[in-house]
Order: structure tokens, then C-alpha cells, then sequence
């Protein structure tokens, strides 16, 4: 996997040079590197496939270069380990998990960002799968990522289940989302049917403001 590698070392240099802090790692929700490490789609023979070890190697490969070329302090590594996106499921996902956590602080990157097992955090029991070996296993920043809202967000850092919490659809329709979250205030509600359409601003850059509501 060499060329890959390499092209992803060069696009990490790239970012630093445009005027980036810092890269994510993208090994989540059914993509390359998560193909890799998810036993269910992986079916290489080689020393990429196998045991856990071996399907992990990838993406651990990537991490080291990527440090390798703009330093620890500015690279995050995100993972989906209980996630089945485009067939994407692993067998036994704590153990990649907490293998993937482990294996990261040989290389001090800066944070680890997990999603939470999916439609589970809001259950009042107790869940089949949780973030938490992984997060006392990991070193550095803790990011958690699922569905959160402001309430459960601040109750989840305020038991130290997290360092930070990450949210991807509640920004995309609130711009202004830490200022709302600050007031306590109502949240547009997103538009999932517009997601992923073509149209540059429907959907992306036609949620109102706080301050043009009125």
C-alpha cells in the first residue's frame, strides 16, 4: 500500500501548507481504511488480512505517516468499530476498538474520535457495546460522536465519558450552533432528504441565523 500511503502523507502536507490546524484520519462508517479493519469485508490474504493485527496494519501505516510528515500534535484518527456502513460490520467490536486506542498512543496523535454505537446512547439501560474502554484506553483527547444534543452532550463530558463531543447534523442546519447551545435557545431542524444533493446551497447555506429570525 505504498502509493496510497504516500498520497495521503502529501495531502496531509498540503492541508498544513493551505493554512490548516491539523488532518483527521478518516477510519469511519465504511470507507477505505475502515474496509480494512472491519473483518467482515476485509477477506485479503495477505499481511493486510486475517488477524486483527493484520487489518488494523493499514491504517496504523497511515497514522505513521501522516505524523511522520506534520507532527503528532496535528493529526486525529476517527473510527466507527460499531458501525455496519456499506457493509462495513466487524465481528468482535470492542476488541478493534480498543486494539485501534491502544495502538494510536505509540504515535501521540492529538485526539481519538469514536461514534457511539448507533441507537443505543439514548436508552435508559444498559448498553450491549460502549465507548468507555476505548476511552480510558486512549491517551490523548477523547471525542465522541452520535446523535448528541446539547443536554446529554454536557452530561456525557460532565461524567468524564468524554473530553469533547462532536456534532455533525445538528451543525450543518445551526451555523451558529455553539451561540445557541450558549442561550439555551431552538435549533433549526435539518433536512435529511438534502444531504447529500448537488445543489450548493440548499440544504447547506439556507438554514437562517439566530439573529434573523425573528
Amino acid at each position: 500500500m505504498p502509493g496510497i500511503v504516500n498520497d495521503l502523507r502529501l495531502a496531509a502536507r498540503n492541508a498544513i501548507e493551505a493554512g490548516f490546524d491539523g488532518v483527521e484520519i478518516h477510519g469511519a462508517h465504511g470507507y477505505l481504511i475502515d474496509q480494512f479493519m472491519k473483518d467482515n469485508v476485509n477477506d485479503r490474504t495477505d499481511k493486510y488480512g486475517g488477524s486483527l493485527e493484520n487489518r488494523c496494519k493499514f491504517a496504523l501505516e497511515i497514522v505513521e505517516a501522516v505524523v511522520n510528515e506534520i507532527g503528532p500534535d496535528r493529526v486525529g484518527f476517527r473510527m466507527s468499530p460499531f458501525t455496519d456502513y456499506m457493509e462495513a460490520w466487524d465481528s468482535n467490536p470492542d476488541a478493534l476498538g480498543l486494539y485501534m486506542a491502544k495502538s494510536l498512543n505509540k504515535y501521540g496523535i492529538l485526539y481519538c474520535h469514536v461514534i457511539e454505537p448507533r441507537l443505543t446512547k439514548a436508552e435508559d439501560k444498559e448498553l450491549e457495546h460502549s465507548l468507555l474502554p476505548i476511552r480510558k484506553a486512549f491517551k490523548g483527547t477523547f471525542i465522541a460522536a452520535g446523535g448528541y444534543k446539547r443536554e446529554d452532550g454536557n452530561k456525557a463530558v460532565g461524567a468524564r465519558n468524554t473530553d469533547l463531543v462532536a456534532f455533525g447534523r445538528l451543525f450543518l442546519a445551526n451555523h451558529d450552533l455553539p451561540k445557541r447551545f450558549e442561550l439555551d435557545v431552538p435549533l433549526n431542524k435539518y433536512r435529511r432528504e438534502t444531504f447529500y444533493t448537488s445543489d450548493p446551497a440548499v440544504g447547506y447555506t439556507d438554514y437562517p441565523f439566530l439573529e434573523t429570525i425573528a
